[in-house]
Parts: C-alpha cells; structure tokens; sequence
C-alpha cells in the first residue's frame, strides 16, 4: 500500500480519530437494527422458528461477499472503497424493516450481511495501517468505538420502541444520518492506493493458509462471545433460577464489560505485547468459565461472565491486526480471519443450544471454557512480524511481543 505524503504527527491523530468514528457508524447501525428486530418479526408476521432461520442471513452474506473486500480495495484505493462500502451498510439498514415477508427478510438480511461484512474488512485494513504509521496499537480501542457506537444505537432504538415509532420510519432516519456521520468521517481516514503492478487479488478466494491459524483463535475469542452474550441471561435464570430483570442485566453487563476493555485495552497491549495479553486474557476467561460452571449463587456467575468478556476482549482487534502483517495482501488475509471469526458468531448460538439439548447449559459452558483455555494455548500465533507497511517504507509499530519502548504519544 502506498499511501499520501503527510504522516506528520498531527495528520496520523486526526486520521485515527475518523477511523473511530467510521468504527463507530458501523456499530451504530448494529445497535439500531438489533433493537427493532421484535417489531420486524411482527410486521413479517414470523415465528421464532422462521425469525431464527432468517437471523442467520446477516452472516451468510457476511461470508460470502468479505472476500470481494480485498479486490475493491486494490481496485479504487481504501478511502474510496470505504466511502462506497460504508454508505452501502449504513443505508441498507433501511431494508429489514421493509420486507412484508420471510423471504424478502431473508433477502434483505443477506444484503444488510454482505454490505456489513465487506465495510468491516475495509475499516479494519485502514485501522492496521493507522496503527502501523502511528506505532503503536489502536485496533482494541477502535473495535471499542465500535461496542460504543452499537451501545449508541441501541439506547436510540430502545427509545423508538418505547415511543412506539415505526420502525421503517427509525430506520430511515438512522440510516441517512448515520451515512452522512460516515462520509465526513472517511474524508479523514488515509488515503492508500495499491500498487498498480502488483496483480489484483482474486474476486473470491479462501482464506490464505496464513490466516487459518490466526482465524483460529479469533474463533474462539467470537464463540465465547456469542455464547455468552445470547445465553447468559437463560443460563442465570435456568441453571440459577434467577428472576428476569437480573438475568438480563447480565447482558447489559457483559457487552459494557466488553466495550469498557477494548477502550483500555491499548495500553494493556503496548505495556505487554499482544502474545502476553491473549495468554493473560485466555487465563482470565478460562477462570471465569470454571467460574460459571461451579456457581452456585447468581452473584459468582455474573462475575465469571465479566471475567469471560474482560478476558477475550481484545483478541479479535489483535487477530485482525496479526493477519494483516501476515502476507503480501492485509485486506485479504483479513477478510480471511473476518470469515472464520463471523462463522464463528453465526454456530455459536445455535451450538450451545445443540449440547444444552443433549446435556445441560453446564456442560456446554464448559465447552465455552474449554476455547477460553485454547486462547492460553494458541497465543503465540499472534506474534507480530515485519508489518507489510515497511515494504513501501511504511513505518511499523513496536514488536508487540516486548514492551514499546517509544514514548506514549497517545491523543
């Protein structure tokens, strides 16, 4: 990647505070729609058989069209690409709310999945190449800005609700202002441009052989989370035989957990490393996970669902980075990890209620322990390498694996 001329310090700081904020539309947008999904099943006149079926469209079309991410990269440059991209996903937030029926929801959820997921490969290339001329880590706190920005639209969503609005009517609205919020924000962002000599990467790959490891642990970080945010209320209040209201403030609570870590958890990376602090985090979840199982008390399961998140909340920002310093292509090599770690999120839910079906919510937390564990096992993969940046004289940041030893020029 080649990229403008101005990496002054001033010009690096202003263009990681606009990759923030696209971090935080495209949260946004999440936070919006997953509020209203009650009043889409309804206008669609679905059950929760049908709702389930067309819940899992949003990740298929995420799967399918991430690959492409890497190709419109090469092809138009990475502040283009996002500029299209991002307004793609912010607008087609429009369409669920639209769909009179179960197949139109499901085409629609398709394309509201593949808009997502190719933006998402987009903001998180530019994020690696900020954090690689800036030197020093900022995956975890934009992947923070991202919770901040769902958190925003949720708490937007739930007001619509309340109010009774219709949501064809939120959605509009949300969708045209969030739109305009991105495209002041890319205007920010880094302007990269590929080389024109190397070849194009192909229109639909799968994931390089140097992603497979790194899409592993990802994996396990997005199971841990998808099982624990979709079913940490029905454990507590099944397993634990809490009341409703404290068995969904275990959700709440655990995404706030998550945000709150990812907007630290850039310090916790440059006064440790990335490796340390996936190990360290794979202990945490780990024993939280134990934590779970064993509770006997509502209060001992909270608090291992918070360790769960504490734990595992900067691993996907840190395997998106690892695998765009891992070849020739980062925008492919995410999109590589992007798919696993989406695949990841789509059969977690649905496979901690398999087990539960054949054994008992124990045991499948157990299981969730069980990928906490291989966090711990699996770390090292995320070792930084030489960044791709510095075969066009990009400067990298500090081997992660050690200390940084630059001062903290943090904005």
């Amino acid at each position: 990647m080649t990229g403008e001329p101005d990496r002054s310090p001033a010009h690096l700081r202003h263009a990681r505070f606009a990759i923030a904020a696209v971090f935080c539309a495209h949260g946004a947008v999440t936070g919006s729609f997953a509020t209203r999904i009650p009043w889409i099943q309804d206008h669609a006149q679905l059950g929760a058989g049908t709702l389930g079926l067309a819940l899992a469209f949003p990740a298929l079309g995420a799967a399918l069209a991430m690959p492409l991410a890497g190709r419109i990269n090469h092809r138009f440059g990475a502040r283009p690409a996002l500029r299209v991209l991002l307004s793609m996903w912010t607008l087609s937030l429009i369409l669920p709310s639209l769909a009179p029926n179960l197949p139109t929801l499901c085409l629609a959820l398709f394309v509201y999945g593949a808009t997502s997921g190719m933006s998402d490969v987009a903001m998180n290339a530019l994020g690696v190449e900020t954090e690689n001329r800036l030197g020093r880590s900022v995956m975890s706190s934009l992947h923070g800005m991202w919770s901040v920005g769902a958190l925003l639209g949720s708490a937007a969503g739930t007001v619509a609700a309340h109010l009774g609005a219709d949501a064809r009517l939120h959605h509009l609205i949300a969708a045209l202002s969030l739109t305009a919020a991105g495209l002041v924000a890319v205007r920010g962002v880094l302007d990269l441009r590929s080389d024109q000599e190397a070849p194009a990467p192909p229109h639909f790959a799968l994931p390089p052989k140097s992603a497979l490891f790194i899409g592993a642990i990802g994996f396990c970080a997005v199971f841990a989370e998808g099982a624990s945010l979709d079913w940490s209320a029905v454990y507590l209040r099944d397993v634990l035989d809490t009341d409703a209201g404290l068995a969904a403030a275990s959700t709440t609570a655990f995404a706030l957990t998550m945000a709150v870590a990812r907007l630290a958890g850039d310090r916790v990376v440059d006064r440790f490393g990335a490796v340390r602090t996936v190990r360290a985090g794979g202990v945490l979840a780990t024993a939280g996970g134990v934590l779970v199982v064993t509770a006997a008390h509502p209060a001992a399961a909270l608090a291992g669902f918070g360790m769960i998140g504490l734990g595992i909340a900067v691993v996907v920002p840190l395997a998106f980075a690892a695998a765009a310093r891992s070849g020739p292509s980062p925008a492919q090599a995410i999109a590589g990890v992007a798919t696993i770690t989406y695949t990841s999120g789509l059969i977690a839910p649905s496979a901690i209620g398999a087990v539960a079906d054949a054994t008992s919510l124990v045991v499948s937390f157990g299981l969730v322990t069980l990928l906490a564990f291989a966090l711990t096992a699996g770390a090292a993969v995320l070792r930084p390498g030489p960044p791709v940046g510095q075969a066009t004289g990009t400067a990298g940041p500090p081997h992660r694996d050690e200390p940084a030893d630059t001062a903290d020029t943090r904005p």
